[in-house]
């Protein structure tokens, strides 16, 4: 009996709404790169549309673990000994220390790609517990459609990633399923740390046609060297997600991670307002933008379609 009660008033705590000036949302991240920091300033502008002002009605409190797992997981030790009122996890590694360390505080992870793949959750619909959020599968078969586009003879694909992280296994059989519909082969290498990425890249070249990067968050902390060998190989690079092609990949369609931060953000603001995590259904983030580089296309020797730079919704020059 003492058990359901302690369950039934750890659930009504979840469930009520909160006053505002006791509202703290605790923001952490595996590593800071573009997409992570976007999908950060995202869930802050959307709670400011909903009301919830920076320094007035709620604080904000953010780390990133700087790329290493250990430091997720004291992250997350932390910010459930200060009690916040909501913590968004943002990427797969964040979000598994997180969900890993409460059960009792309001978890809203957002930019993992695989939520029941990760043990996040065990259904996307009916999450049940203290845990919900948004996915960012990768649209990995508009990938492909791309790479086919701008590099119609392409056989073999590089894919670099780190096998530690759950989202980028995920993203690699997906990737594997299209790919072989399209008759392409993916050809796996692997980096453990941002100083391994240099040289799991060199070991794809004279092997592959192309070199994709998955949204893979050890691999692009370091993007700038897998970058510098696609570009001395004369080998285009393609990246998972938009904001890497502004660093110098060839071209990506995907999400706005901005955009997936304001969607996020709309989760939070639910249950600031009183809905229970359990209740909201996992999202999957929407929209898709195409983004092309001008300047890497050269390095790369590749060239692009009128069409392709009159379609994108970016043009890097």
């Amino acid at each position: 009996m003492r058990k359901l009660l302690l369950a039934l008033a750890a659930a009504s705590v979840i469930a009520m709404p909160v006053k505002a000036q006791d509202i703290t949302v605790a923001i952490t991240a595996i590593v800071e790169h573009p997409a992570l920091d976007a999908a950060r300033d995202g869930v802050k502008a959307a709670l400011a549309d909903a009301g919830y002002k920076d320094g007035e009605n709620i604080k904000f409190l953010y780390e990133s673990a700087q790329g290493n797992p250990g430091t997720a997981a004291q992250i997350a030790r932390q910010f459930v000994g200060e009690e916040p009122t909501v913590i968004v996890p943002i990427s797969t590694p964040s979000a598994q220390a997180v969900v890993a360390a409460t059960r009792d505080i309001p978890v809203v992870f957002t930019a993992v790609t695989d939520p029941v793949g990760a043990q996040l959750v065990k259904d996307l619909k009916k999450p049940g517990g203290n845990v919900t959020g948004l996915s960012d599968m990768s649209p990995v078969a508009d990938h492909i459609a791309l790479i086919k586009e701008i590099t119609p003879n392409v056989k073999t694909i590089g894919f670099v990633y780190n096998t530690a992280e759950a989202n980028s296994t995920s993203t690699l059989a997906a990737m594997k399923v299209e790919a072989e519909k399209a008759g392409i082969t993916i050809v796996e290498s692997v980096a453990t740390k941002s100083s391994e990425v240099q040289g799991a890249t060199r070991g794809l070249i004279g092997r592959v046609d192309a070199i994709y990067i998955p949204t893979d968050n050890t691999i692009v902390s370091a993007l700038e060297a897998a970058v510098g060998v696609a570009e001395e190989a004369k080998i285009p690079l393609y990246s998972g997600d938009t904001d890497s092609v502004a660093r110098g990949a060839l071209a990506s369609v995907s999400f706005n991670y901005f955009d997936v931060g304001r969607q996020t953000g709309e989760i939070v603001a639910r249950i600031l307002k009183g809905e229970a995590p359990g209740d909201i259904e996992v999202k999957v983030a929407s929209g898709t933008d195409l983004v092309v580089n001008k300047k890497a296309a050269e390095k790369m020797g590749v060239t692009f379609s009128d069409d392709l730079v009159k379609r994108a919704k970016k043009v890097i020059e």
